[in-house]
């Protein structure tokens, strides 16, 4: 299915950010080279892409089609990948807040930084496995094959009414730029 192989490609994007979010965790414990900057820049690129592009076609579009075709949202799959998508927000909101004490001058919240970034890495990266190797196979055995090129269309044009013209380069760049600027040389 074409709308799944899009959020699968969309994975690998974030998968990259988790990667680097992971690194920067590593140096801020190892030598502090990594400024709070960092994680609010991160936060940015996870809401507005991750939650924003991502999310919203999950929630707005997929999901949304698979009960249409009888899969339950309460106690099945979706619930959980939507309970998850609340995690993953609530951990956010938490690391951007300690991100900020630590811009303020609070020492000991760099520590919590890193705390909320890893329990971020490892809630997206089990939910990402989830959905790719669970979800989406499900998707496309509920959704019948005549209805399924539509959802592609409908997320580029959710994507084009929610966030605009050119946000989805924005995001693949800033997320390079993270990776840059704490990979390995």
């Amino acid at each position: 299915m074409e709308a799944t192989q899009i959020l699968i490609e969309e994975h690998r994007v974030i998968e990259r950010v988790l990667d680097a979010l992971e690194l920067a965790a590593q140096k801020v414990e190892e030598d502090g080279e990594v400024g709070p900057e960092y994680f609010l820049e991160a936060a940015q690129f996870i809401r507005g892409f991750a939650d924003g592009c991502h999310h919203q076609k999950e929630e707005k579009i997929l999901f949304t089609e698979m009960a249409k075709h009888g899969v339950p949202v309460e106690g099945g799959p979706i619930g959980v990948m939507l309970s998850e998508h609340e995690q993953g927000r609530e951990a956010i909101r938490s690391m951007i807040a300690f991100a900020e004490r630590w811009t303020d001058g609070e020492v000991d919240a760099r520590l919590k930084v890193v705390e909320c970034a890893r329990n971020y890495v490892d809630l997206l990266r089990q939910h990402i496995y989830k959905e790719n190797n669970i979800l989406f196979p499900f998707a496309e055995r509920a959704i019948p094959a005549a209805e399924q090129p539509q959802l592609a269309e409908r997320f580029n044009q959710l994507e084009h009414e929610e966030t605009g013209e050119g946000i989805h380069e924005k995001y693949l760049a800033i997320a390079d730029r993270l990776y840059r600027a704490v990979a390995l040389p």
